[in-house]
């Protein structure tokens, strides 16, 4: 194994998942809440830049990590499951984001979102949640598989 791909890797864990838990768990708590609807969008102002570096990271030490290995099992998976995360991210950043940046400017921040929008974030959440998290899982597999 190479020592500073998985650095690598595990730091874009690390950064983006920290991010993602923060953000996920305020996007849940700001459902039926005021006080986290507002917090939500202050802080992710903050965790969409880590998001977006620690996705960076994870794909670069992916691809050291991978390097000269078939594309079969664990990197088909993170082949597969790396674009989604993209697309989530990119909805988030370019959609949410700006829905979000917008109510602020207009001092709806504090109010609850529409149903429509908690509906688009929730499914987000899911996808966000079992993307990072099963990544997760899968390099720790693929490294335990390898110790042998």
């Amino acid at each position: 194994m190479n020592i500073f791909a998985l650095f690598i890797l595990f730091a874009g864990f690390i950064i983006g998942l920290g991010a993602v838990t923060v953000i996920d768990l305020h996007g849940f708590l700001g459902r039926k809440s005021a006080y986290w609807t507002e917090a939500t969008t202050r802080t992710h102002k903050v965790t969409k830049p880590l998001i977006w570096a620690g996705m960076f990271l994870f794909i670069i030490g992916g691809a050291m990590l991978y390097r000269g290995v078939p594309f079969t099992g664990f990197l088909l998976f993170h082949l597969y499951s790396v674009p989604v995360m993209l697309l989530n991210g990119v909805f988030l950043s370019f959609s949410v984001s700006p829905f979000l940046l917008n109510r602020e400017k207009q001092g709806l921040s504090s109010q609850l979102l529409p149903m429509s929008w908690q509906y688009k974030i929730t499914a987000s959440f899911i996808v966000s949640f079992v993307s990072w998290w099963g990544n997760l899982f899968v390099v720790c597999w693929y490294i335990a598989s390898h110790m042998v």
